[in-house]
Formats: C-alpha cells, structure tokens, sequence
C-alpha cells in the first residue's frame, strides 16, 4: 500500500515539474525581442503613412498597416543627442546632465538598455551612436562609423540579427544616420524626382529647394529599404510576430522651420509600433513623450520601473488606442550651435512656447541654413517676394510667447497669444510650464552656452570639422570667440540629474 502510494506521489510530482518546465520554457521562449529603428533628422509627416504623398517609404508604410500609428507622440527636444539621450533614460533633458548638443550624461546614468542587458538581454546599437561613453556600457556590441556605401552601422542590421546568440531575447538600437546632412552616397540617388514634389507652404518653390527635398526623401527611401531589410530577416527566422518594433526619428528635418524649433516639425515625432503577439493595431490620438518609452519597455520585459523613469509606461494605451494617456507633454531647447533656451508645453488641444532669447531670429541650426533651401528662403526675403509664412525664421526679435490652438492651427501658423478670447487658457498652460520645471529643477542660467558661430545671414556657408563621424565645428573665421566654450548647463544649479520627479502628467 505504502509502495503504490509512494508511486502515485511521484508521478503526480512528475507531471508537476513538466508542466512547470514548459511554463518556464514558453515563458522564456516568448520573452520579447525589442527593435528601435530611429532615424536622423525626419520630422512626423516625412512618411507616406502620415500622409506625406511625395515620399516613397513603402516598408514603413506596411508596418504602420499592421500596427500601431501614434498621431501625438512627441520628444522632449529638437537637437540630436540630447532627444537620444532622453530616449534612452527615460528622463527630460535637463535630468540627465546633457541638455546641449555634443553633450553627454555622467557615467553613473542609467539606462533601460543596460537592465535589459543585466536582466539577460543580448544588446546591440547600430548605425549612428553620438550619446556619450555612459551609454556604451549597455552595449554587448556596438556598430558605429560611416562606412560601406554612406550605411555605416546600418549595413550590420541583418548580419546583427543572424549572428545573434540564439539562445536570448534581443534588444537592438538601430540608428540610422538618414536623413542627416550633407546627402551622403546612396543607391536610391535619383528615386524622388524634384520636378513632381510641392515643397511645404514654409519653403520657395523653386528648382534647388526641390532638389534639396528629393535628396533628403532618397536618404528617407534609404532608410525604408533598411527596415525591410530587417523585417524579410526577422521573418524568416519566425522571430517577427514576438519581436517588439518602433519606428520613430529623434529630431525634425535639417532645414529651415522644423529642426532645433519646439513646434511641431521640430519635436513631433513619427512614430509606429508592432508587436503581433500583442495584436496592436490602429491609431491613437493620445499624448505620449518619448520619455514614455523606456519605461513601456522595461513593462513589457517584466521588470521593475525604477524611479528614475521619469516617463510611464503605455502599455494599457496599447491595449486600448483610444483612451487617454497624458494631459501634457513637455519639450526644451538649449544650445544647439547657436545660444538659446525654450520651453513648450502641448495639452490636447493648445500649445505654448516661451522663447528666453526670443532676441534672436530662429533661422535654423548650421546644416539647416548652410543648405539650397535657406539660401532661397534668403534670397527671396532679400528681395521682399516672400510670405509671412516663409519669412518667419528671419523675425528679430521674434515673439517672446507663442500660443496655438492645435485643432484649428495643425503647423502652428497663427500666435494666439495675444488673443483675449484665450486669457485663461494660457494663464492655464503658463501655470502647468512653471510648475514642470519646478518639480524637475530645470533652469535658466545666466551665462548658457553662447554661439559657437555667427550669426551670418548667408550666404557664404560656415564651415565645420568632424570627429568620431559627429560634426563638432572647427578652427573657421566664420566661428565666434565662444568657439569651443560651455556655460553653465539649464538644470545643473539645482543638480537636476539626481531629481526624478516626473512634473505634471
């Protein structure tokens, strides 16, 4: 009797320990693969799926169909390294001790990337880094440079997948350098031909801006095909239903009205997201930052969002595209080649800007009005044949305060903020602004970083040196005595990168 007891226990505790294995297994095995595909310099409209019809991104386009497409999705900042660093550690970019260009965080930052890679992750960045050394750390493997045809990192997106450990989850960081200037080497030379494109209301419309706009679109087109690339891969090792893809840029375009601005075209991001074992499909119109996405990440990955974070996760907004995640979102800009600092904030339906060196006109960074189409724009407001619209990034001093309501004003064309009708609305807004950068230790240093160039209208171009593939200036005539020199960093007088109060939400 004993014996056939003592039997029975251990084949029910058999059974038991198998069924568990295979829970343990099928957990493992359906732990998700991450990709970000982040492309350089692409504002929120420069997609075919965001109805961009001059553009040819036919792989994006397909992914957006079997996915998620978020209308709202905004960075916290229109300048390169500091919106890649606030990407990755989920923090504004005055908390992470980098608010300016070519700046990085300290050593002791950190990042999802590195608890993915701590948690069991095998982690790859590839293509274009510029985030610092702090960054590196969270790496198993990093491709950088600008090689092989102008791809650089971008031609070891598929070998990274093949030649993976298979026996992890993965998370790969694949950073493009398209669309950056200048126009690199590109197989797609030629697809976007100048003569069929419009360019935007805020541009002339003329042969070399339509040039400059075919050959930005054929580094977009590059960019596309790079994706497909990755998807045919992913599918053919039946890894593409678990495998957790964003797509998105980290600033707007490199010319004149979008990158560096904190409008729409300068923050405002596109941006897709697939993941077929979770079956998101659709559009959401809710606010989310980019802030946001670390956090989401590390939720679907299982683990602990630390309060570093200073974003949320999303993933009930996922689960459910049209309730409401955020009420604001925030976004800043601080030196980006010339002085300057800016706040916005964007509820659902107004935006408002503060300009604190509002005496300057807001022409653009170096590559932006170094190239055909500023040169145009100049020439036109030289001669006085030029609209309100195009004229915009020449106003000094320009508007101290700007207020738009979006539903009415998708461009932000039209400065409400002196309109009475909206008093309460932008006391509202100017209340939400001041109370973030209270709780986040933001500020507004006396001596910021001044203009490492001056400020010539055109048209002789300024020049600039390149180190490690990132342009850092040179020894010009045409770069200002402050050439080389940092101020004091927003943020840095109230130790900003130790405070992770998350502000208004």
């Amino acid at each position: 009797m004993k014996k056939k007891l003592f039997k029975s226990v251990l084949f029910f505790l058999s059974i038991f320990i198998l069924i568990s294995c295979d829970s343990n297994i099928e957990k493992k095995r359906t732990k998700p693969n991450f990709i970000i595909f982040i492309a350089d310099d692409i504002s929120w409209d420069d997609f075919g799926c965001y109805g961009n019809k001059d553009v040819k991104t036919p792989n994006i386009d397909k992914l957006a169909g079997e996915g998620l497409i978020f209308k709202n999705m905004y960075l916290t900042t229109s300048s390169c390294s500091p919106s890649r660093n606030s990407i990755i550690t989920g923090r504004y970019p005055h908390n992470t001790g980098a608010p300016e260009l070519h700046s990085q965080p300290p050593m002791d930052m950190k990042t999802f990337i590195f608890e993915l890679k701590e948690s069991g992750y095998f982690t790859v960045s590839s293509g274009k880094f510029h985030m610092g050394d702090y960054a590196r750390k969270s790496f198993d493997i990093i491709h950088e440079g600008r090689k092989d045809n102008g791809l650089g990192g971008e031609a070891k997106w598929v070998s990274s997948i093949e030649k993976r450990p298979k026996d992890k989850p993965f998370f790969l960081w694949y950073a493009s350098h398209d669309a950056h200037r200048e126009w690199g080497e590109n197989k797609f030379s030629g697809t976007h031909n100048p003569e069929n494109l419009t360019p935007p209301e805020y541009f002339i419309n003329d042969g070399p801006t339509r040039k400059d706009l075919a050959d930005y679109y054929d580094e977009i087109k590059r960019f596309d095909y790079s994706i497909g690339q990755v998807i045919k891969t992913l599918k053919e090792q039946n890894i593409y239903e678990n495998t957790f893809i964003i797509v998105m840029a980290d600033n707007g375009r490199p010319f004149p009205h979008s990158k560096t601005r904190l409008n729409d075209q300068g923050v405002k991001t596109p941006f897709i997201l697939v993941y077929n074992y979770g079956k998101f499909k659709g559009e959401t119109q809710s606010l989310v930052s980019s802030i946001d996405i670390a956090p989401t990440i590390l939720d679907f990955a299982g683990l602990k969002i630390g309060e570093n974070y200073q974003g949320k996760s999303f993933k009930k907004l996922l689960e459910n595209p049209e309730s409401e995640f955020r009420n604001f979102v925030f976004a800043e800009h601080n030196w980006h080649d010339f002085e300057s600092h800016g706040r916005m904030v964007r509820s659902n339906e107004f935006m408002y800007i503060e300009n604190k060196r509002n005496q300057y006109a807001q022409r653009g960074p170096l590559d932006a009005i170094n190239s055909d189409t500023y040169a145009s724009l100049l020439s036109k407001f030289n001669s006085g044949d030029i609209t309100d619209i195009q004229k915009d990034i020449f106003i000094s001093p320009r508007p101290r305060e700007e207020f738009y309501e979006i539903k009415n004003d998708l461009f932000q064309r039209e400065n409400l903020i002196d309109n009475k009708k909206y008093i309460e609305k932008i006391k509202e807004l100017k209340l939400v602004l001041n109370q973030w950068k209270n709780d986040t230790g933001d500020s507004e240093p006396s001596e910021i970083t001044k203009d490492w160039y001056e400020r010539r209208p055109g048209p002789k171009k300024q020049k600039s040196i390149t180190k490690n593939d990132e342009p850092v200036g040179g020894p010009y005539s045409l770069t200002t005595s402050f050439y080389g020199k940092r101020g004091e960093f927003s943020g840095k007088s109230n130790n900003a990168a130790k405070i992770n109060n998350k502000g208004p939400f």
